[in-house]
Parts: structure tokens; sequence; C-alpha cells
């Protein structure tokens, strides 16, 4: 059959005749619904809208936060500080539940807000066929069986089934992951809803809406509740010890008073106040305070946090799964490579921006590189496309293509050849043109020469253009470019080969001129990788994460770029959605390079992972990326170019669509974990040591080394001041040199319980040594004991610190020189002294209570200390 020409004065378009009997041509073949059986179908399947889930009410959302264990540990604190009169210490507990609640409550309402993005990705109105003619109605109103209307920029409305195209063109990345637009035609291709029309037009008619459609399923999906960070679980792991502990160790001592004869009253003041001084009240304040001082840390690095808990989250990650378009990669097709009957060329710089240069065996291309520049101005005239430059004081804005991305590479390349699209088409201007479709493979346009006569344009898929009734030339010509089409190929690239001839005149027929083209060249285009992202893939590597690709693209494609970027090598294996159904779960997560995925295959994917033990972070920014964001412990979305949906769904948004920002984040989460240990080895510690105090103090003559009110103020001033401020600690060197901790792991694990243990031992060891001295030696020893526990858990914070005189973090020292005062006021002011029961302190007395700040130091640092002289 005959192409005949499109002219540039009378451009054909579905169905027969030009512009203006399109809607009478397209009327006639496909008469569509008539308004009746719309309103029917409408009834019977509703709008076509995304469903929202039930609403949750907000005390449901409230009750569920305080059933956590810590926060009801927490609570009953509250409770029996409000028993003891410790007003303070009460509104200390209550504050910090309540700041908890509220991000918990705010993180909640989030996942509601990425199902309502959905709803933002269809048109508003839709221009279908009703009773003969053509008329528009609102997106929600489409039903099944409608014949829609489609052109360049229109958004589909629904999924449906094609019925007539010409040169159709879509965009599906934010769906599919599909980095190149795919050509549709009629009638075997199917449209997916929330996809855009790059080129061309089409008639399709819709098979589902609502819930039924590919958005619907997207937003089924998102639904799911992902559960718990690790360190939420892991703090509700520590509540439910801790409220156990507590409650026993408690009971014991209000027994031994009470076997003692001490009065009941005394002994219930004095358990509840342990109970009070064991339980880590300042540990949910630290936690925020970590988190929030590391999400404004990220956010001076462009890394937006809309969710609290991600922070520590991301240094916990075990696998980073990452889509590619737009996140390893740049998300924009560039020409990439150049090859020549002559010779090769490489084309440098990224994005559509005409920024860069032709490099010919390592020199700038210039007016002499004639078979460069030849190929260069074919694949510029016979182009659809355009380049719209940024607006002016936009810093961060990119120039932008209008039309096929593919032609859009070419003329970026063009321009850094110094070919000017508009100068081109000035000089010669078109005068008809065969379009690009999915049979032909390719695109011939005619033009009229300035020094006479015409010449056209070809270009289109090697193997068409490359037979030899499309090219003249020798055959081992046609050979030598099949072979670097081929190279080009298993590079990843997408490979356009072109073509050139002058003519006497236009014939009536395109098969007239196409045959016998001289072959100018070949053009590898690809998404090339994010100059950032290989060094991330080794940076992740380096502390122990595995990066993992999950792509909708093609295999070829997915696994070229993951041999460029170091994720996998060259002949690593490739698993396609397909393929995942019957894949062993050993499989999945031995699998490195994931492709042609699904939205559902993807959450498959990190569902596999999780069950496997691993804590997952899923990098992406299309709507197919939406269910797999929300599903791992972490979502992270890109922020210019990620769609609504991924930025909702996400807990962390890349505001410069950097993935190596996430490394950063990483190095961050791990500090926050760090200074949140450090924390539970300070309190828990200070508070086994009162505990123990209290348990062997009798024994040693002591009959009650501290009253409730000592306790009570030691506790205010250990966890409330000094504790928090320990949170704001600078990240320990090294920290990504360490692979990330077990998932499974207990936040005490590591060791760091029995650390607890020896420290708060030592501490015991100090405190009762001074106070049972000065009791022997005639001296007010319960407030030297009293001032001996305080100096010693102070000498444990900043033997805690990875460098105790680093200016990092001001407000620790600070904090404990606060600490020290209000301690000394607490035994030289007379009204302190008569709440808190103690003596005044001569020099001899308060020198020998410094001996516990030193031994609390050392103590500390020790640890330290060995590991430095085994390393030397």
């Amino acid at each position: 059959m005959s192409e005949s020409w499109f002219t540039a004065s009378g451009r054909g378009g579905i169905g027969s005749g030009g512009d203006g009997g399109r809607e009478s041509s397209v009327a006639a073949t496909f008469r569509g619904l008539t308004a009746r059986d719309a309103a029917a179908r409408l009834a019977e399947y509703g709008p076509n809208s995304v469903e929202r889930g039930a609403r949750v009410s907000l005390w449901a959302r409230v009750t569920a936060q305080l059933r956590d264990p810590l926060v009801l540990v927490l609570l009953g604190a509250a409770v029996l500080t409000a028993l003891t009169g410790d007003l303070t210490d009460t509104a200390v507990i209550v504050l910090v539940v309540t700041v908890n609640t509220v991000v918990g409550v705010v993180q909640e309402v989030r996942a509601d807000k990425a199902v309502t993005a959905l709803s933002d990705l269809s048109a508003p109105t839709v221009r279908v066929l009703r009773d003969g003619g053509e008329t528009e109605v609102p997106s929600a109103e489409v039903v099944p069986g409608d014949a829609v209307l489609l052109e360049e920029g229109d958004i589909v409305p629904a999924d449906a089934d094609l019925l007539d195209a010409s040169a159709l063109l879509v965009d599906e990345s934010t769906v599919t992951g599909e980095s190149v637009p795919v050509d549709k035609t009629a009638p075997d291709d199917r449209l997916h809803a929330g996809t855009v029309v790059a080129r061309g037009r089409g008639v399709a008619r819709v098979t589902a809406t609502g819930a039924a459609s590919t958005l619907g399923r997207i937003a089924a999906l998102m639904t799911e509740q992902p559960g718990p960070t690790p360190l939420q679980r892991r703090l509700s792991q520590l509540g439910r010890v801790l409220a156990i502990v507590v409650i026993a160790l408690c009971v014991v001592v209000f027994l031994l008073g009470l076997a003692r004869g001490r009065p009941v009253e005394e002994m219930a003041v004095t358990a509840i106040s342990l109970a009070v001084a064991a339980v880590p009240e300042s540990l949910p304040a630290v936690v925020t305070l970590g988190l929030a001082l590391g999400a404004r840390r990220m956010a001076a690095r462009r890394a937006i946090v809309r969710n609290l808990p991600a922070v520590e989250t991301l240094g916990s990650v075990t696998v980073l799964a990452t889509d590619k378009t737009g996140t390893l990669t740049e998300g924009r097709m560039v020409a990439q490579r150049l090859w020549t009957p002559s010779g090769t060329a490489d084309v440098s710089g990224t994005g559509y921006a005409p920024v860069g240069e032709i490099l010919v065996d390592g020199r700038r291309a210039d007016a002499r590189d004639t078979p460069v520049r030849a190929l260069l101005t074919a694949a510029a005239l016979c182009n659809d496309a355009a380049l719209v430059p940024p607006e002016e004081g936009d810093p961060d804005a990119s120039w932008t293509a209008l039309g096929d991305p593919t032609e859009a590479a070419l003329l970026t390349a063009a321009a850094k050849m110094g070919l000017d699209r508009d100068a081109l088409r000035a000089e010669y201007p078109r005068v008809a043109e065969a379009p690009f479709d999915s049979v032909r493979k390719r695109m011939t346009t005619v033009h009229r020469d300035p020094a006479g006569g015409f010449r056209a344009a070809l270009k289109g898929a090697p193997e068409v253009v490359l037979a030899p009734e499309f090219v003249d030339g020798p055959p081992e010509l046609l050979a030598a470019a099949r072979d670097a089409a081929d190279r080009l190929a298993a590079r990843g690239h997408r490979v356009l080969a072109v073509g050139a001839r002058g003519l006497d005149a236009v014939p009536e027929h395109a098969e007239d001129i196409e045959n016998g083209m001289a072959l100018l060249g070949l053009i590898g285009i690809g998404d090339p990788p994010k100059p950032s992202a290989r060094e991330t893939v080794r940076a992740c590597r380096t502390a122990g994460i595995t990066p993992v690709m999950i792509t909708g693209d093609h295999p070829a494609t997915a696994r070229a770029i993951a041999s460029r970027l170091g994720l996998a090598d060259a002949d690593a294996g490739v698993l396609t959605g397909a393929e995942l159904a019957d894949a062993a779960p050993a499989r999945v997560v031995a699998t490195r390079v994931f492709a042609r995925t699904t939205p559902e295959q993807k959450t498959e994917i990190i569902r596999a992972w999780r069950t496997a033990g691993a804590v997952t972070a899923m990098n992406g920014d299309g709507v197919n990326d939406g269910p797999a964001l929300r599903q791992a412990d972490i979502g992270v979305a890109m922020g210019r170019r990620g769609t609504e949906v991924a930025r909702q769904a996400a807990d962390l948004v890349l505001a410069d669509d950097e993935i190596a920002t996430v490394v950063a984040a990483v190095e961050e989460g791990r500090r926050v974990y760090t200074n949140i240990r450090r924390f539970l080895l300070y309190g828990l510690a200070g508070g086994a040591a009162e505990i123990a105090v209290m348990l062997l103090g009798p024994a040693l003559g002591l009959a009650l080394p501290l009253v409730a009110a000592q306790i009570l103020w030691i506790n205010l001033l250990t966890h409330g001041l000094t504790g928090v401020a320990l949170g704001a600690e600078p990240t320990e060197p090294g920290s990504m040199r360490q692979p990330p901790r077990p998932p499974g792991q207990s936040i005490l694990g590591d060791g760091l319980w029995q650390r607890v243990l020896a420290l708060g031992a030592v501490v015991t060891a100090v405190t009762l040594a001074v106070g049972t001295w000065a009791h022997h030696d005639g001296r007010p020893w319960q407030s030297m004991l009293f001032i001996t526990l305080l100096f010693a858990q102070l000498g444990v914070v900043m033997g805690l610190r990875d460098r105790p005189l680093t200016r990092d973090n001001p407000s620790l020292p600070v904090a404990v020189v606060g600490s020290v005062a209000l301690g000394l006021l607490g035994v030289y002011v007379p009204v302190l002294r008569d709440l808190l029961d103690t003596e005044s302190l001569g020099a001899a007395d308060l020198a020998a209570t410094l001996l516990g700040a030193a031994v609390g130091f050392a103590a500390a640092r020790a640890r330290r200390w060995l590991r430095a002289a085994a390393a030397r």
C-alpha cells in the first residue's frame, strides 16, 4: 500500500480529510453511546473518580497513638508524679506525650492526601462521542463504552482500547515507568488512565473507570498502612520491658522498706519516686528533638522531611530500592553517541538545554566535520519538536520539550553543533511529510532547497532504514551500520538511523523517494544517569546498604543503566514483572534489577524484602511508584519532577531531585539513632544506679539513702536538662563506613544493656562508697550521697561524647554546668534545703563528691580508651 504525503497546507488526521472534516468523519465511523445509555452506565458503574477510604475520626487516631506501650508507661509516670506533688515533672511528661501524639496523627492524615492527589491526574473535562456527535463532559461522567477523542496534550481519562490513531504517541512514564513515550496503534493497543498524549490523535473506547481503572487500582494499593517504623517498634518493645521491670523493682523496694519498719506512706512515696526515676520520660523528647534537628539539617541540604520518624528510619535502611527514570537518570532523552560512515562522535551535556559540545576523536566538532553536521541537520529538519527555554529569574528551572522527547533530544544535539532549528526551517521550508508511526517505523520530510530543487530527510528504526531497499550503499557499509546499531542498543540507547537525498520534484508517494536514501549515520539516544548516581551507589555499598533498581522500563535498558552505575554486572540477571509471580522469594531478594514492573509488582517486591527482614527505602517520582513508596519503611520522592501523588505518599521529598541527598539523610538517621541509644545508656544507667542505691544502701547501714524529693530532683536535672541536650550530639566519625544495624536488633542490643548494667554498677559503687565513708565519719552523708550520685551521672554524660571538648553541640556542656549549679543550690539555698531535706556541705565534703564525676567520666570513656589501646 502506497503512503501518500501529508502536505504542509493540508495535513491529514484520523479518518479521511483534514482538520476541518475531522468531527464528521470520526462521528460517521464511531457514533459512541447515546445520552440515555451513558446515564444508565453512570448509575451502574459510578463516577470516574478515585475512591477514598472510610473517614477515620480524629479521636480514633488519637487513641491509637496513646495505646503505644511506651506512651502508656509515660502516662503512668505522669499519674505517679502528680500523686507525689511533683507538678513540674507531670507537666513535662504530659507535654512530651502530647507532642508525640500530634506527630503521629499528622503522619496518618497525610496518607489520605496521597490518595486525594490521584484525582488531580484526571482532566476536568473530556471530549466524547454521544448520540453520533462530539460533546464535552466532565471527566467524572465518563463511563465504560464511551468513545473519547484524544489530541496532543490531553490526559487519558480512563483505561481504554484504541479504536483509531494517527501518529499517536503517549507518555506513560508516570504510570508504567517507561522512559520513552510509546507509539500506539489501533486496534491493538490499550491506554491507561492518567497518561498523557505527547503527539498525534486517537479515538479510544473506555473499558474501565473509577476504582477499576489503573489510577483506581493504584489508589487501592496506597490505602494499605505500612505499619510502624523500626524505631517505633523498638521503642514499643522497650516500653513493655520497662513497665515490667520498673513495677517489679519498685514493689521490691516498697516491701523491703516495710520489712525494716519504715512507714507505709514514706515507702509508697519513695517507690513512686523510684518508678519515675527509672522511666526515661525524656526519651520521647530526646527522640523528637533529634528528629527535628535532623529534619532541619536535611532541609538545609534540600531534603524536606514530611514525617519525623523517617529521619531515623533512613539510618536503619538495609535496602534502597529506586526507580530508574528521573531518579537514577536525568528523566530526559539525550542524544549521547553519533555514528557516521567516517567515524563516531560523543555528545556532552544533559537535559534539553543546548549546552555542551560534540566531540570527534576528543576534539570539539566544527564546520570541518561535514558528516556530523549533515547527520544533525537532517535530524533537525525531519523533526516536529520544539525546545522551550526556562523563564528568566528562575535559577532552578530547566529547558523543556514540546512534542516527542526523542525528537527534542535530536534538536538539542543539533544546537550543540551550532544548528538553529528556526533558522534551518526558514532556510529549508517543509513542503511535505510522511509522519512516523509504529507500523512504518520511520518519518520522512521534504524541504525546498535554497540551492534549487528539494531535499528529503528520513529517520527511523535501524532495522527498517538499514534495509537495502531504503539505503543505497555497499553491503559492507550496511553491515557496519547494523553492528554499530547493535552496540548502541546493547548500551541501553534508543537508536535512530538517518538518511537524506536530493530531489528535482516532490513525488506523489513517499516510497518513491524513501528508497535510495544516502545513509548519513546513527544517533544513540538515552536517558543518561545522573552525575551523582554512581557515587551514590558506591556510598550505599560502603555503608552496607543494598541498592536495587525497580523500573517499568525495558530489561535491556535497565541492565545497561545498572551496569554503568555499578549497581549490577553487565551480565547480571534481570527479573521482569511477568516472571515475578513464579519467582521464589529467595530469587526476588537476590535480584538487583527489576524491569517491566507494574505498580502492584513494585509493591510485591518491597513486601518481599520486608518479609525477609530488610528495612526498605523506596525512591521514586511517578504515580506508579506511589504504592511502593507507601509500602516501604520509608518513601523518598523527587520534588521537582515528581508527581503530587508520589510527594504525598512519601516521607521524604528531595527538593533538588538528587538521589545523593538520600545518602546524607542516611547519615543523619544514623546520628539520631546513635544519640537515642546514647541517651538510653545514660538514662537507664542512672535510673538503675538510683534503684540499686536504694536497695543496697540499707545493707550498708544507710537506712534511707535518698528521700523522694531528692530522687525527683536528680531525675529532673539529669533526664530533663542534660538528657535532652544529648540528643543534639554530632555524627560519629566513620558512621557511613559501618553496616546498618540488624533490623531485628533490640534498641538495647549490640551490648548496650550490658553497658547499662556496667555503668549503673560503677555509679552505684562510687555513690555508696562516698555515702558510707561520710556516714562512718559523721559527715552529712545523705546530702553527700545525693550530690555524688548527681555528679557521677553528669560525669557519665560528658564521657559518652565522641569528643568531650567538641564545640559542635554547646548545649550539652551548658546543660551540665546548669545541672551542677542547680544541684549545689539544693544544698546551699535554705528554701531548697528544706524542700529536698538536705544539709550544707563543707569544702572537704564537696571535694569528696567530685570523685563521683571523675569516676563516672572514666567509666563512660573506658570502652573508647580500651579500643584505642587495642588499635595501637
